[in-house]
């Protein structure tokens, strides 16, 4: 999982805008990647997340002072070593308010709803508030911009279809991103990432 900026101690931050996440290996990226050939083309005007931006999000802290980053480390460390991979699969699509374009998560649900559960009880019992959100898994892919709004409709559309192959859950990654006054997209980066069923920990990818 890589991005543009890498938040940790030896770059603090007053504020950092910070998510937990999974991410799909490359494989399940570039079959997904394929099959919006046709969207990309009919669509350049919309503004697509990099590929190697894609992530499920767990939880989302939203905006936070960057020293609250560190108390995450052991807890969400801990919470990846006990848990065993999920096998998931990146599956049709969708719209949020006919603008914000994604792909369907498959697979393990169940579990991923509890592993989501669980990341948010970590986040809390670090004394770190969360945003009312309710947890729907997927992948965000582009957002539509405002003159042209059926843009995601008719993409999601063509993503009805779509079924990639089942993977396995790598990492738990901690993501941040400065946080930028003004138009400008936010960078983010990996603060950390854990392997499930394992203790290594992989700074900064």
């Amino acid at each position: 999982m890589r991005y543009e900026v890498l938040v940790n101690e030896e770059t603090p931050l007053p504020t950092a805008r910070v998510f937990i996440a999974l991410a799909p290996p490359d494989e399940a990226k570039r079959e997904l990647v394929g099959e919006l050939g046709p969207a990309y083309a009919a669509h350049p005007r919309m503004r697509w997340n990099r590929v190697e931006d894609w992530h499920i999000t767990l939880a989302f802290l939203g905006e936070v002072p960057a020293d609250v980053i560190p108390l995450l480390r052991s807890p969400l460390a801990d919470l990846a070593t006990a848990r065993p991979p999920l096998t998931l699969a990146l599956r049709g699509g969708g719209h949020f308010d006919e603008r914000v374009l994604w792909a369907g998560v498959a697979g393990e649900l169940d579990a991923l709803h509890e592993l989501a559960a669980d990341v948010r009880a970590t986040v809390t019992g670090c004394g770190i508030a969360l945003p009312d959100r309710r947890f729907r898994p997927h992948l965000t892919l582009a957002r539509a911009r405002r003159d042209t709004p059926s843009c995601a409709t008719r993409a999601a559309t063509g993503l009805a279809g779509f079924a990639g192959r089942p993977w396995q859950t790598e990492r738990l990654h901690l993501v941040a991103g400065e946080v930028v006054r003004g138009p400008g997209p936010i960078r983010y980066g990996d603060v950390a990432a854990w392997t499930f069923g394992g203790v290594r920990e992989v700074a900064g990818e």
